[in-house]
């Protein structure tokens, strides 16, 4: 399924997250893509990679200097989210391409004060920082659902984890800070949805929650043509998303 995927979307810039794998593990054969990995030290933990067709200038695992202690970013008794491979961001000429797998702040809460006080923070100073250079997109699991539009049961998720007035705070920092939601651009409502627990049936019901994104600095907004949710697309709790944007460099999708 990943392969067909790749066949028939053709992207210029794929990005995943929970890879559970350091580089060369996985059997990915993508013969014309450059591949950059941040694995999680805890093996088969967490992680994430960017298959690219342009090489970057440069890639960045993790936070860059000093984010995570100005953020106060520490371990908890999960362990130490610098080093699960939370963060990998690609500098290309005219931009910086960042995806990330944010923490989850479990079913009992455990880390939603170092989600909240703590990984939230230290990613928006991450791409404020990189803002400062060039534009900047990023993508991935966010665990969050923004709105009560982005997720089918609000009512009764209220408080819950990737549904906390703090997790949604956090997000909101992002738009108030100038990201732009891309989805958000074409699509409004409900019915929207990037990811179905594996219980009654959700996903044939449709019963989800949006918690995957793309989000890019307002000087990109004009440029964004599509913002795509894939549901159709199997082989995971989780379904991809893309965008379509009109770049000298990039002219054809990016998946995440």
């Amino acid at each position: 399924m990943f392969q067909k995927f790749i066949e028939q979307e053709k992207p210029d810039i794929l990005c995943l997250q929970e890879t559970k794998a350091e580089q060369g593990q996985a059997e990915i054969d993508l013969p014309d893509y450059e591949e950059y990995w941040s694995s999680a030290t805890k093996k088969g933990y967490s992680g994430t990679a960017i298959f690219t067709k342009i090489k970057p200038e440069s890639v960045i695992i993790g936070f860059l200097p000093g984010i995570a202690e100005k953020s106060g970013l520490q371990a908890d008794k999960y362990g130490d989210p610098t080093s699960e491979g939370r963060v990998l961001t690609a500098e290309f000429k005219d931009f910086y391409l960042v995806t990330v797998y944010t923490p989850n702040s479990k079913g009992d809460l455990t880390r939603l004060k170092l989600r909240h006080e703590q990984w939230d923070p230290a990613f928006l100073a991450h791409c404020q920082e990189l803002e400062k250079t060039k534009p900047v997109i990023f993508c991935g699991d966010l665990n969050v659902a923004h709105t009560e539009d982005d997720l089918a049961n609000p009512k009764v998720n209220i408080g819950k984890h990737g549904f906390t007035d703090e997790e949604r705070a956090g997000f909101q920092k992002f738009i108030d800070a100038g990201f732009i939601d891309t989805f958000r651009l074409f699509a409004q409502g409900n019915g929207h949805y990037t990811w179905w627990t594996h219980w009654a049936n959700a996903r044939a019901r449709n019963v989800g929650w949006r918690i995957d994104y793309f989000l890019v600095s307002e000087i990109l907004k004009d440029s964004i043509k599509n913002a795509t949710i894939h549901p159709d697309i199997m082989g995971s709790d989780h379904c991809p998303v893309s965008i379509y944007w009109t770049c000298h460099e990039i002219p054809h999708p990016q998946t995440d």
